[in-house]
C-alpha cells in the first residue's frame, strides 16, 4: 500500500464526537485539486476531519479511483467510501458531513448560532 501524505487535522472543542477521515486523490498541476485542498482545510476548522492526500497516479491511487468510480482528480473518499470527483462542491460536502454526524435537520453551525442567541437572550432577561 502506498503511503498517504497527511495534510492537516484540526479537532474542534468537543462539538463533534466523531472524526471523519477524508482521502483526497490528487495529481500535480491540478487546479481543482488545489481548490479541494483549500475547501477541506477551511472545513477542518468547523468539523473534526483527518485529511490525507494520495497521488491518483500511484498504484494505490489508481486502485481506489477505479474501485470507487472516481474518473479524474480530485477524487474524494469519506471514511473509505467514494464521495465525488472533479470540482468539489462545498455545499454538497457540508450536507454529507452533517448527515454523517447526525445533524440532518440542524447543522452544527446553525446549532452554534442558536446556542449563542439563547445565551444572549437569557443574559438580557437576568438584568
Amino acid at each position: 500500500m502506498e503511503k498517504c501524505e497527511s495534510d492537516f487535522e484540526v479537532p474542534l472543542d468537543g462539538e463533534h464526537h466523531k472524526r471523519i477521515t477524508i482521502l483526497l486523490l490528487t495529481q500535480e498541476h491540478c487546479a481543482l485539486c488545489e481548490q479541494a485542498k483549500e475547501t477541506l482545510e477551511r472545513l477542518s476548522r468547523e468539523y473534526w476531519l483527518s485529511v490525507s492526500t494520495l497521488d491518483i497516479g500511484s498504484s494505490e491511487g489508481q486502485r481506489l479511483a477505479t474501485q470507487g468510480g472516481l474518473l479524474f482528480p480530485p477524487g474524494i473518499l469519506i471514511d473509505g467510501e467514494p464521495f465525488s470527483y472533479g470540482r468539489l462542491s462545498e455545499r454538497k460536502l457540508r450536507r454529507e458531513l452533517d448527515r454523517r454526524l447526525g445533524f440532518v435537520d440542524r447543522p452544527p453551525y446553525v446549532l452554534a448560532t442558536l446556542d449563542h442567541t439563547h445565551t444572549r437572550a437569557a443574559g438580557a432577561r437576568s438584568n
